[in-house]
């Protein structure tokens, strides 16, 4: 967590300026596009890169469909997660994220900057909501990034936690491709009690289009993308 203050004592004059810029382009949609929207929140996900003295490595950028809407199911391993994702990512893309973290300073304004959805963990009827907007919006072209794993463990490593199965209904509904991230050592940058230099991995993996997961169940679709990014996991860390 060191880090993490670290990145927040020394940006306190760029937070000043970046979150009220954030809460206007968010609230003017119709004067910021999304293009716009996601160049801005493309421009402090570099900042915050550069100043916890972080390097991502991508891999798989080749991967990723050119147009259309997809949904990206990553693993989960810390808050640097999609910082080190998004920032690799060229086309405009949102996230979803648990309602409680969402509401919190500068999380708030990002999410609402990038439009993205919030699950709230005890309503059931809400996130049955939110996974069918989520369907709505890819259908019509956006792209998502859906952490199945929900929550990550304090101590954590590049082990997997178990997938939440519904998380793979909105992929389901939208008829969209399924894109694979692997992250590594993720946790990392704002786990550990460091200010040394840390590098992460990020691959995108091959997209499972639709005609490949359409008879198979919720359970069986959180099962295959596990074992793919288990595996790619295992063969970067042994």
């Amino acid at each position: 967590m060191l880090r993490f203050y670290y990145v927040i004592i020394i940006n306190v004059f760029a937070i000043m300026y970046f979150v009220p810029k954030m809460a206007h382009y968010a609230s003017h949609p119709e004067k910021y596009g999304e293009e716009e929207r996601y160049a801005l929140a493309r421009q402090i996900l570099r900042r915050v890169k550069r100043n916890a003295r972080v390097t991502t490595e991508y891999y798989g950028v080749e991967n990723l469909p050119k147009s259309g809407g997809y949904i990206m199911y990553s693993n989960h391993q810390g808050k640097y997660d999609t910082v080190g994702i998004m920032s690799g990512h060229s086309r405009p893309c949102t996230v979803l994220m648990d309602k409680k973290r969402s509401e919190t300073f500068i999380a708030k304004q990002f999410v609402d900057l990038i439009q993205g959805q919030r699950i709230d963990k005890e309503s059931t009827r809400q996130q049955i909501k939110a996974l069918n907007r989520i369907a709505e919006e890819v259908e019509k072209g956006r792209i998502y990034l859906v952490f199945p794993e929900g929550m990550y463990r304090k101590d954590q490593d590049n082990s997997l936690n178990e997938f939440k199965k519904g998380c793979f209904i909105c992929a389901k509904k939208a008829k969209c491709s399924i894109v694979p991230v692997a992250i590594i050592d993720s946790y990392k940058p704002f786990g550990k009690n460091s200010l040394k230099t840390i590098s992460t991995k990020v691959i995108f993996m091959p997209p499972v289009p639709y005609e490949e997961y359409s008879g198979m169940r919720t359970c069986e679709i959180s099962d295959m993308v596990r074992d793919k990014i288990k595996s790619e996991i295992f063969r970067w860390v042994r």
